[in-house]
């Protein structure tokens, strides 16, 4: 952070809902700031062709907030909610407005969003490199836990996966009764987890699909929403997993490899070379039985929760997911 050249403290920060006139301002901070942190050589292209900005507030406006200065924008912050869970971020800020309070601001709106949800577990993914980070997350009762690698590999065509369906593919009838399997399979991983916000936004925004893998006995055995390609979270080339679960229980280790064959599976249709998903590394044998298949880690990070338990991060978990 010490590149940044730093102006004057703000004489006046106000936060508001961000909206879709500020997107381009925000998307152009969210790079800046990521790419000077990490050292990027032109900080202003980092990330490419993915999209955090737009796809974030295109979910959910409500919950995408805007940092102002005089009335220019200067940062922003997202929040999620996953029925009883909610994450945030990313969190960025101007570099040049850098350790000044802005991100204390930002944290305001959030925080309130996951009161009016009332998210049981809430988190966070920030650099595990940082103690910076972690102490300024840790002021607000977020404590890190085991890493989070977010993890790639070249995709490998393989036998197709039998009692796969795609919830792009069904009818406007079928899909309330799909996304009722989909809270009963993610609530049997942790109570009151649902993904239905996100299942309906990659639907509605077009930035994948979501996977919807039938058991023998006719119930879902797992799930994942899949981002492919460029203008999504994944992008140019990448099917990227923002979330994956399997049906707990006897079994689940191998309801997981089907899982993953599906995801590629899914790669392979769209023309993608590259699968990327990420796991936490106290989903022990899933994180093992990633690394065997040839996933390996691009990014590591830490994620920080609140309360300070484990969440659905556990070793008889089978989830793929990175609060990113």
């Amino acid at each position: 952070m010490s590149a940044a050249k730093r102006t004057g403290v703000p004489a006046s920060v106000s936060v508001r809902p961000l909206s879709e006139p500020d997107l381009d301002r925000a998307d152009a901070i969210f790079r800046v700031a990521f790419g000077t942190f990490l050292g990027a050589p032109e900080p202003e292209t980092f990330f490419g062709t993915v999209d955090y900005v737009r796809t974030r507030w295109a979910a959910d406006p409500h919950a995408a907030f805007a940092a102002t200065v005089e009335g220019e924008v200067v940062g922003s912050n997202f929040a999620a909610d996953w029925g009883s869970v909610g994450f945030f971020g990313p969190l960025t800020i101007r570099p040049d407005l850098w350790d000044q309070g802005i991100g204390r601001r930002l944290m305001e709106p959030v925080l309130a969003c996951f009161d009016t949800w009332e998210n049981r577990h809430r988190g966070l993914f920030t650099f595990s490199h940082s103690p910076k980070h972690l102490e300024f997350y840790r002021r607000y009762g977020f404590w890190p836990r085991f890493l989070t690698a977010v993890m790639k590999k070249q995709v490998a065509a393989g036998t197709p996966v039998r009692g796969r369906r795609l919830y792009g593919e069904l009818t406007a009838a079928e899909r309330p009764e799909a996304l009722s399997l989909g809270r009963a399979l993610t609530g049997a991983v942790y109570e009151g987890l649902s993904l239905d916000r996100e299942i309906e936004a990659t639907q509605a925004q077009g930035l994948g699909d979501t996977l919807l893998l039938e058991g023998a006995d006719s119930g879902l055995d797992s799930l994942a929403v899949c981002h492919c390609g460029a203008g999504s979270e994944a992008g140019e080339d990448v099917c990227f997993v923002k979330f994956g679960a399997v049906r707990p229980g006897p079994g689940a280790a191998d309801r997981f490899e089907r899982l993953l064959d599906a995801c590629e599976q899914l790669a392979t249709e769209k023309g993608l070379g590259q699968l990327d998903a990420g796991v936490n590394l106290a989903r022990q044998d899933a994180y093992r039985r990633m690394v065997d298949r040839g996933f390996r880690t691009q990014l590591q990070g830490v994620t920080m929760h609140k309360p300070n338990e484990p969440g659905y991060s556990h070793p008889d978990a089978y989830v793929i997911d990175d609060w990113r």
